[in-house]
């Protein structure tokens, strides 16, 4: 982790990163902590471990909200705040590379509850939408955060359809209250490579029958110009931009592209997945043209992410005056 050393070099076995894992849980379920020089780079860390752990250094204050709102814009039917929380960090999807540890790490820290606080504390700053994968945990985690907690965030569900089954992972979503949906980005890209690009336009069009804005995700450029060449009309695409190369063609590119494009973007992995800094992150996105940035976030990053992205959107639009 950035900022924390092991006491023991972290071994490269299954069985070493198992034992690092438990140690790793252990220190933060006594609170104990290491001070240490900060890791390189090399060893596939980001900028997103560093504050969890410092986060988690005892008397650390409880997050608040933040105190103005994000703006939003218009997705089809839907006002949409433009900073959108994302929900790979809920799930412990932490592309960390070689990092075997961190996925369990996020999953410890995410408990169900700690996902609700966090969820509570986005809409309570402003930001009214969630895009969180499509499963019977995040449908559970949904309802509770609705029954328990008052919850009113709109839920864009990132579904999974197959090739030979495309409706009922989209079901699931329609079925647990999801105002819009669209395949992820992988499993559309994979449509097209496969020569089987029509099955995005099924998609959008089953989306769309049953009320829910429908959208094309994608990490390659291809699959964004396929749906445009035929004519699936979504609501919106859900495209990567980055300026590391992670899951994303060069900026200049992705942004030539979707200015040709007259549908809402929603970017995603502005990030690079923890490898920019937000700010640097999250200019590049909307002065690349994107209307909206989708970012995962810890509940202690919200306040400063909605301040963030608030003072990003006023210097682009003063700038493109």
């Amino acid at each position: 982790l950035r900022g924390v050393r092991s006491r023991r070099p972290l071994s490269t076995t299954p069985r070493g990163h198992r034992e690092y894992t438990r140690m790793m849980l252990g220190f933060f379920n006594r609170r104990r902590f290491i001070s240490a020089s900060v890791l390189g780079s090399a060893a596939g860390l980001t900028f997103e471990h560093g504050p969890l752990v410092a986060q988690l250094k005892a008397g650390a204050p409880a997050p608040r909200a933040a105190a103005a709102a994000p703006p939003t814009a218009k997705i089809g039917k839907l006002t949409i705040s433009r900073l959108i929380c994302g929900g790979n960090l809920f799930s412990g999807f932490a592309h960390s590379g070689d990092l075997l540890y961190v996925s369990s790490l996020l999953k410890h820290y995410f408990a169900p509850d700690k996902i609700l606080d966090t969820l509570q504390l986005c809409e309570e700053s402003g930001i009214n939408t969630c895009i969180l994968r499509t499963d019977e945990q995040i449908a559970g985690i949904l309802k509770r955060y609705r029954k328990e907690r008052g919850g009113k965030l709109q839920w864009i569900a990132q579904t999974y359809p197959k090739a030979d089954n495309l409706k009922d992972n989209i079901k699931l979503a329609i079925d647990n209250g999801a105002v819009g949906a669209y395949a992820m980005g992988g499993v559309a890209d994979t449509f097209f490579k496969e020569g089987r690009i029509d099955l995005v336009g099924e998609v959008v069009a089953f989306i769309r029958q049953n009320g829910l804005i429908a959208g094309v995700g994608s990490h390659s450029l291809e699959t964004p110009k396929a749906s445009e060449q035929r004519g699936f009309n979504p609501d919106f695409y859900f495209k990567t931009i980055n300026a590391v190369g992670y899951e994303s063609q060069s900026p200049a590119e992705v942004a030539a592209l979707m200015k040709t494009i007259e549908k809402p973007w929603i970017a995603f992995k502005v990030l690079g997945a923890g490898r920019m800094k937000p700010r640097d992150g999250f200019e590049l996105a909307f002065k690349s043209g994107a209307d909206f940035i989708n970012v995962g976030m810890y509940d202690f990053q919200v306040g400063e992410d909605v301040a963030l992205a608030r003072e990003v959107i006023a210097k682009v639009k003063k700038e493109n005056v």
